[in-house]
């Protein structure tokens, strides 16, 4: 199935794609120009960083958490209309999981084939209650690392007999500028470098805001941080109430708190 371009995708159309493959890829999402600009912020910040602790974090791939504390590059990505439209639709009310800049490194290994919504324990079929965007910062190639996706896995379908068996999947091939959405139920996998070149992805991980997001907020991306940030970007940051209650501070709206500096 071909890719969508930016220029005419609906929420219909990525949706549609979700639905019944489970993924969906847009080009075009960024310019050239905006890419590079971003990249280069997001490398000085890279070679500060350190490579990863077990198999699954990758031992030669650099992993930025909390990027929002660290850079202002990624708010506009965060913020996509097209993205945040097509969240209202599969998922509800949300907010930001697990956002990571993922620079996967030379000679860096392929990841297990797994789903994001693994760390919560839904049986399965259930309503998605994670999607995730993979922006890419470089051309995605099936040589330096392009993601493995085993299509219309998401949903009902039976989880893979052999989760190191890729034979079945795809690969999220996509230039620069691209973002691949894909909902949390979907199994997939990091895919491994072989070039000496790095592959750098931005992953945009979203919740239902009902679930608690994989990373803490309140504590990765300081207070005085987050005053400074568009309204929208401190809800996707936890700063929301859902039905009234869920994620209030002392009976309060907590953006309330955000002029605090207890």
């Amino acid at each position: 199935m071909g890719h969508l371009q930016a220029a005419t995708a609906s929420v219909e159309d990525v949706c549609g794609r979700l639905e019944c493959d489970g993924y969906a890829i847009i080009e075009g999402m960024l310019g050239r120009d905006a890419v590079a600009a971003k990249k280069a912020e997001l490398d000085a910040i890279t070679r500060s960083t350190p490579e990863g602790r077990n198999d699954f974090e990758g031992f030669r791939t650099r992993r930025i958490y909390a990027p929002f504390a660290k850079t202002r590059v990624l708010d506009e990505m965060a913020l996509n209309p097209l993205v945040l439209a097509t969240l209202d639709r599969v998922l509800g009310d949300y907010q930001l999981s697990q956002p990571v800049v993922i620079t996967i490194g030379p000679r860096e290994t392929a990841q297990t084939l797994h789903t994001d919504d693994g760390v919560y324990p839904l049986p399965r079929p259930h309503a998605e209650v994670v999607t995730n965007v993979m922006w890419a910062m470089d051309d995605f190639t099936e040589e330096n690392g392009a993601t493995h996706i085993l299509a219309a896995s998401h949903g009902a379908a039976p989880v893979p007999a052999d989760r190191q068996d890729y034979s079945r999947t795809l690969r999220a091939v996509m230039p620069a500028g691209s973002a691949c959405v894909f909902v949390g139920s979907l199994y997939h996998a990091g895919g491994a470098n072989h070039t000496e070149r790095t592959r750098t992805g931005v992953a945009m991980e979203y919740c239902a805001t009902w679930v608690r997001p994989q990373e803490n907020h309140y504590l990765s991306c300081p207070r005085s941080v987050v005053r400074e940030l568009p309204s929208r970007l401190q809800e996707l940051l936890g700063y929301n109430v859902r039905e009234g209650l869920l994620g209030n501070a002392d009976g309060r709206h907590p953006k309330k708190y955000l002029a605090r500096d207890d």
